[in-house]
């Protein structure tokens, strides 16, 4: 019990997807101008994550080691990612069209998010068994939608702000964005067990 809430607090705060490992800055960027947006994008990764994890975890340990063609590892990942991506783009269409609408074009780029294709990777490269990958995914897809939902709180408030005008918008966002991932460095000195 004691290893995955290691794990937990590791892939949230200590190793943070977006502030310490850079991945997924697209969407992080993208989405965090509005709270619900980047909540909604939160949960569409956090499945998207969880669901490819899975699937990759099986597809690389019962088809690609067995038949020696690890070399196509990242093609069959993307495959899989575009598979449920595309899965889930239908389903909120159908099931929750205001939330569809709000991500708008960021829907179909988790296809591409590198936060997605990275776990995939990193699950598949360190050889984690099979719940152990889970539940990193799924801290670190909560990693990401904290790391979302503290920027668009940020962002909200900068719009609020005297800024001076030739660092509004993206300077002053990716200004903040730095200040974050610094401050999130300050739990890599905490340690679980």
């Amino acid at each position: 019990m004691l290893i995955y809430l290691a794990i937990i607090f590791n892939a949230i705060l200590v190793n943070n997807i977006v502030f310490s490992q850079f991945l997924g800055i697209c969407p992080f960027i993208g989405v965090s101008r509005k709270i619900d947006s980047a909540a909604g994008m939160g949960m569409a990764v956090t499945f998207v994550m969880a669901v490819a994890t899975a699937v990759t975890w099986l597809l690389q340990h019962y088809v690609l080691v067995p038949l020696g063609l690890v070399y196509i590892q990242t093609i069959a990942f993307i495959l899989v990612i575009a598979v449920l991506v595309q899965m889930l783009e239908i389903i909120m269409k159908k099931s929750a069209p205001g939330l569809y609408a709000a991500l708008g074009v960021f829907l179909p780029l988790i296809t591409t998010n590198c936060a997605v294709l990275g776990v995939a990777i990193i699950v598949a490269n360190k050889d984690f068994g099979f719940i152990y990958s889970i539940v990193y995914a799924i801290a670190t897809a909560l990693g990401f939608t904290l790391a979302l939902l503290l920027f668009a709180g940020i962002r909200s408030q900068l719009e609020l702000a005297d800024v001076p005008r030739p660092m509004r918008g993206v300077p002053v966002a990716l200004l903040t964005a730095g200040i974050l991932a610094m401050a999130f460095m300050g739990f890599s000195g905490i340690k679980i067990g």
